[in-house]
């Protein structure tokens, strides 16, 4: 695989689905990537795997014979080094970020690690026992609880001024992240390569949560977002050293809150995805067309990006 060039490269097996809580947005993503890449003008093998069939990847694989992988995964094993480790093993050349910035970023808590000692602003936060969460209040209200290895906002609580301690579901982890509330406007930052792309503000009538990022209608895109030079500024470069600090690769995704009364002080980095979403909905493919890239080219672009790596 490693002596193989973009020029022989014709055959991409996109995988989708898997057993996390994001498996229907990455049967979504996984099928639109797909389509884009016979557009684009390669061949293409879809890899669609149930809930339960993560061990028969290396034999479909091996009948598939691609010259790269797609990764569409989203979550748990797509998206936190395992899938990628189990690629390297196998000798498949495969997009996006390889095993330790996966494993990073889906770590929100040693993610925030990074960021601090980049100098990148964060919340407070702390990782507690689910059932401690419960019994009492484990930060000062208002503050978010959520898993801190899941995206696409599974799982998320957020506590107000006067609420009572979260009903967390049996679903929830047994250790959970804490996280003081950031007010503000919701803003996102999506890096190709070495370039901040564009700030897309989302606006929504509540919780920017998983029925308003994936559903027609659920939330509404601005982009690039009203706000002003200097914070947009600060945005792409902020997006920019996420993704070097966690030494992403291909694409990825950061999120953030700016509380705009409070000025560039305000502005606070919530994660980086390195899987963003290729859903219809997605922000990523809607910034890359904001500066003249189209869905088919973006992916192809992914595509050589992966190829070109050592």
């Amino acid at each position: 695989m490693a002596g193989r060039s973009s020029r022989t490269a014709h055959t991409v097996a996109v995988l989708m689905g898997g057993p996390s809580a994001e498996h229907e947005v990455s049967l979504s993503s996984g099928r639109g990537c797909a389509d884009a890449l016979r557009v684009a003008g390669y061949q293409v093998v879809e890899i669609a795997l149930g809930r339960d069939e993560s061990a028969s990847l290396p034999a479909r694989l091996a009948e598939a014979r691609p010259d790269v992988v797609f990764n569409a995964l989203h979550g748990r094993m797509g998206e936190d080094g395992r899938v990628q480790g189990l690629l390297e093993w196998l000798g498949y050349r495969y997009t996006h970020s390889g095993v330790l910035s996966s494993a990073l970023a889906m770590d929100k808590t040693r993610a925030k690690q990074v960021y601090r000692e980049c100098g990148l602003p964060v919340v407070d936060s702390v990782i507690a026992p689910r059932d401690e969460v419960r019994a009492r209040h484990v930060l000062p209200p208002p503050y978010v609880v959520k898993p801190n290895d899941e995206g696409s906002s599974v799982g998320v609580y957020i506590v107000h001024q006067g609420d009572a301690p979260p009903a967390l579901s049996d679903d929830m982890p047994a250790q959970v992240m804490v996280e003081s509330y950031a007010p503000g406007r919701e803003l996102t930052v999506s890096v190709m390569g070495d370039r901040a792309l564009a700030v897309t503000e989302i606006v929504t009538d509540g919780w920017y949560d998983y029925a308003a990022k994936y559903s027609a209608g659920g939330s509404r895109h601005v982009v690039p977002a009203q706000i002003p030079a200097e914070i947009t500024a600060a945005c792409l470069d902020h997006a920019l050293r996420a993704h070097r600090a966690l030494g992403c690769a291909g694409l990825s995704r950061t999120d953030f809150r700016w509380d705009e009364a409070r000025g560039p002080a305000g502005l606070v980095l919530l994660e980086t995805n390195t899987q963003p979403g290729m859903t219809p909905t997605s922000l990523s493919p809607e910034q890359a067309a904001h500066v003249g890239i189209s869905f088919p080219e973006l992916c192809r672009w992914i595509v050589e990006d992966a190829l070109c790596r050592d």
